[in-house]
């Protein structure tokens, strides 16, 4: 019974390398189903990858997950695949699968990809995707091979973590948080949860003080976009359950200055009017 692979890559559409994993996966398992996650994680961003690997996963078909963000392509970093509850992960041992694979339940069995008869002859070690990852996902969603076949298991605690950063409490009725995701709409998303602002005693309706690099924006936390006017900014729980800033009509990360990995407070204003809305300078 064949197994849905679901993959996702920093390749982009430019070059073929997309196209020529999904040919090498096609040769080895005709009849295995490839769903595209996206393509266009950042160059080399380990942590973009992550992050868009664990969003996907919940909503994508049990199988095989191919993650191919691999800065670290010819080195002797391992090239791996674990087992989990919800199928395999097939990638670099860089990070990129730890967030997913937690999230889902652990793995209990992990291998490094060091089996010749499962991987293609090439001449150079710089496209692992199509030498290792996707032949090892092919036989892995075509039950052609047992995770076991593919090489030597590895101790859970040699594999690279990937931590993603906790809010916690800064005091004055305030929570520290950083900028996890900055989506294509240009959308902010935090690591801080409706339930964090909620112990704060601030709900939906509330406006809330946004703190950064010196700077204060007290803004709105509407249910939808339409609940504040056009240009306007708005904290909102986004289609991921996580607490998040965005521009009606606009793009918030033009407007203020976070990127991903900054600190940012989130609080209760302390009294006045709603700070309007500047373009960061």
């Amino acid at each position: 019974m064949n197994a849905a692979i679901s993959f996702l890559s920093d390749f982009g559409h430019a070059d073929e390398f997309v196209g020529v994993v999904h040919g090498v996966i096609a040769r080895i398992a005709p009849s295995v189903r490839v769903l595209d996650i996206t393509h266009g994680i950042g160059r080399g961003d380990i942590h973009g990858g992550a992050m868009a690997l664990t969003r996907a996963v919940q909503y994508m078909p049990d199988g095989v997950f191919l993650a191919i963000v691999d800065p670290g392509v010819g080195t002797d970093r391992n090239a791996i695949a674990a087992r989990t509850p919800v199928g395999y992960f097939v990638g670099p041992d860089n990070g990129v699968l730890a967030p997913a694979v937690a999230m889902v339940g652990g793995a209990d069995l992990i291998v490094s990809l060091e089996e010749s008869q499962f991987q293609l002859p090439a001449k150079g070690g710089t496209f692992a995707g199509r030498d290792i990852f996707g032949p090892a996902a092919a036989v892995l969603a075509s039950d052609q091979a047992e995770i076991q076949d593919l090489g030597p298991s590895l101790d859970p605690g040699s594999i690279s973590p990937l931590l993603i950063p906790l809010a916690e409490p800064a005091g004055n009725g305030a929570i520290r948080g950083s900028v996890l995701w900055v989506d294509t709409f240009g959308n902010i998303q935090f690591n801080v949860s409706p339930e964090d602002l909620d112990a704060l005693e601030i709900k939906e309706g509330d406006d809330v003080l946004v703190s950064f690099n010196m700077e204060e924006f007290r803004v709105a936390w509407g249910a939808t976009y339409g609940d504040v006017e056009e240009g306007e900014a708005i904290i909102h729980v986004d289609s991921y359950g996580q607490i998040a800033l965005a521009v009606r009509g606009g793009s918030a990360d033009e407007d203020f200055s976070f990127g991903v990995g900054d600190t940012v407070l989130l609080g209760r204003p302390d009294g006045g009017n709603r700070i309007p809305l500047q373009v960061a300078e």
